[in-house]
């Protein structure tokens, strides 16, 4: 069985401060700066005017006039998160986490460790965790994830019965739960202008016109509704690496530079780095007025080069909305140990070519098969410019 681990407006929580201050009103996250206008979560003062996660701030603003917005708050949610995922992989689980506030882990291994059953490994997940969370259990992360979402504090919800147990359990649930993934987020609104307002409505729906109608996105919806599921894709538990730098009033511009080059240097001079390159790392900063700024980097390649650091996260500095009280600087997957050795034979051009290979390999991924063309010489004495050259692919 699949236990589903619910942290209700986690997020919100997070960036108000503590779950006492969504008791004082209609509040949601703001959007973030430079992004979309779409509120983050809401409170349940919010939903009772209309306003759902997701929706654009104007249309919110218009059913809630007296909506309060919270700035967001992307680093400090990821910091709580990670701090509760590593308690449950503390406690021998093998978590997939989806979004921060909700995860999902596999009794089957742990009911060994905690007393032969479901019941205990809950008990166990509950002990793991300090913050109360709902639990619920069920054959699919849907499934589960609904049960989660109707259980109590200190209650779990557990579906049993397979495949057809789950398509029965959910057949009454409405299909706003639908806005829980990523990929069917958008649906609901829709089926509820084609009269469509409940799980069971949607898996009793033809497969072939619900394709026509929605496309990929509808079939996994009806996937779903009928209780079926992809297996779980848990995480590899990593290990964390953060250097910190506290910023002078207003730092901008090469204050600002030099600031991140400070960090890259420290980050690749810790001893628990072990020679080890870097894959992806986090830049994140706390705001001058209020919240946080986080910005996920992938390198193109493992490295641990600080001048080549520099020159991928140095223009992320320009997405800052608003000037920085510090700055943090994070490793969230390492690579490889770095190889020191030079190669005994001068091997430039080669390096060169495959670089350039590289290089058009990814223009085509991003634009396309025609993104990268070469210009092949067919009859240069034709008195027709069209056919003195032709444009071929380039190898």
């Amino acid at each position: 069985m699949i236990l589903a681990v619910l942290f209700p407006r986690f997020a919100l929580a997070v960036a108000a401060g503590g779950r006492d201050a969504l008791l004082q009103g209609p509040v949601a996250v703001a959007p973030e700066p430079g992004r979309e206008q779409m509120l983050g979560e809401v409170s349940a003062g919010a939903e009772a005017f209309g306003v759902h996660d997701g929706m654009r701030m104007g249309e919110a603003l218009a059913r809630c006039p007296g909506l309060a917005l919270i700035p967001p708050d992307p680093a400090g949610v990821e910091e709580a998160w990670e701090a509760a995922i590593a308690r449950l992989e503390a406690a021998g689980a093998e978590v997939e986490t989806a979004r921060p506030g909700v995860a999902f882990l596999d009794s089957t291994g742990l009911r060994r460790l905690h007393g032969g059953s479901v019941e205990g490994v809950v008990s166990a997940v509950r002990r793991a965790l300090v913050r109360p969370a709902r639990i619920g259990g069920g054959p699919s992360r849907f499934c589960a994830a609904a049960a989660a979402s109707r259980a109590r504090a200190r209650r779990a919800e557990l579906v049993h019965g397979g495949e057809e147990g789950a398509r029965a359990y959910l057949a009454p649930l409405p299909v706003a739960l639908l806005r829980g993934h990523e990929r069917t987020a958008a649906l609901p609104d829709a089926l509820d202008l084609l009269g469509v307002r409940t799980l069971g409505e949607l898996a009793a729906l033809p497969r072939a016109a619900v394709a026509d109608r929605f496309g990929a996105a509808g079939l996994l919806a009806l996937d779903l509704a009928q209780g079926r599921d992809r297996p779980l894709r848990t995480r590899r538990p990593g290990e964390r690496l953060e250097e910190r730098l506290e910023l002078p009033e207003s730092a901008s511009g090469s204050a600002l530079e030099q600031a991140l080059g400070l960090l890259i240097d420290r980050l690749l001079a810790r001893r628990e780095r072990r020679g080890r390159t870097l894959r992806a790392a986090v830049l994140a900063a706390t705001l001058v007025e209020g919240g946080t700024w986080r910005e996920r980097v992938c390198f193109r390649e493992a490295l641990a080069d600080a001048d080549r650091m520099r020159l991928v996260l140095v223009p992320k500095l320009a997405l800052l909305p608003a000037p920085a009280d510090a700055l943090r600087l994070s490793v969230e997957r390492f690579g490889e140990a770095a190889a020191d050795q030079r190669p005994l034979v001068d091997e430039a051009a080669a390096v060169r070519n495959e670089r350039l290979r590289e290089a058009v390999c990814q223009a085509r991924a991003a634009a396309g098969p025609d993104a990268a063309l070469r210009v092949l010489s067919v009859d240069p004495d034709s008195r027709v410019p069209e056919r003195r050259t032709l444009l071929t692919p380039f190898e």
